[in-house]
């Protein structure tokens, strides 16, 4: 569904998966293969929607930012070893929120490309601004800068289903996959 004109689709949960089944490279390929595929006009972004306007509208920045965070969480959670204690330790409460808060960080590229493209076509005038200033006051929230408006529309409002139904669904199903094929003798990691 979407808020507006932005559309809640739980891509980040494939991008967190892609992260925890695959080295950094392999990731970043992963990203750059699905961004190719909807390049070609295979109907795979929001909305069963394809092609080269889709990789540079309004919401394209998110897309882009696939590209930088996929490998940057991959590598994290490798570097910092957290991937290899939840593995050995479990995804208790403690692992979990490490993961989250390491998965957010990483995803700063996907929220402040995010920001600047879609920023880029919400003028004042245009029906991007337009639905960003109902949106926002139909919170009870009014901003009297462009900046902080369109960061709240094209950001804030997103970050608690991107880390909490996303992340979170990513992390969960990531781990238990790499378990799987763990036990199967196939290792990622």
């Amino acid at each position: 569904f979407n808020i507006g004109p932005i559309p809640f689709t739980m891509q980040n949960m494939g991008v967190v998966l892609s992260s925890l089944l695959l080295p950094p490279f392999y990731s970043f390929l992963s990203i750059g293969f699905y961004l190719f595929l909807i390049f070609i006009g295979l109907p795979f972004a929001s909305g069963f929607s394809g092609g080269p306007i889709v990789l540079f509208g309004f919401t394209s920045g998110y897309l882009w930012g696939f590209l930088l965070s996929a490998p940057l969480f991959s590598y994290m959670i490798r570097k910092s070893s957290l991937l290899k204690k939840i593995l050995v330790g479990g995804l208790d409460g403690k692992n979990l929120f490490l993961a989250l808060i390491v998965s957010l960080v990483c995803f700063l590229p996907v929220y402040l490309l995010g920001f600047l493209v879609f920023y880029h076509y919400a003028v004042p005038g245009s029906p991007l601004f337009d639905w960003s200033t109902d949106a926002s006051s139909f919170l009870g929230i009014n901003f009297d800068s462009r900046v902080l408006l369109v960061f709240f529309v094209s950001v804030l409002i997103f970050l608690p289903q991107d880390l909490f139904m996303d992340h979170l669904l990513g992390i969960i199903v990531g781990v238990k996959t790499l378990r799987f094929l763990e036990e199967r003798g196939i290792e990622l990691t």
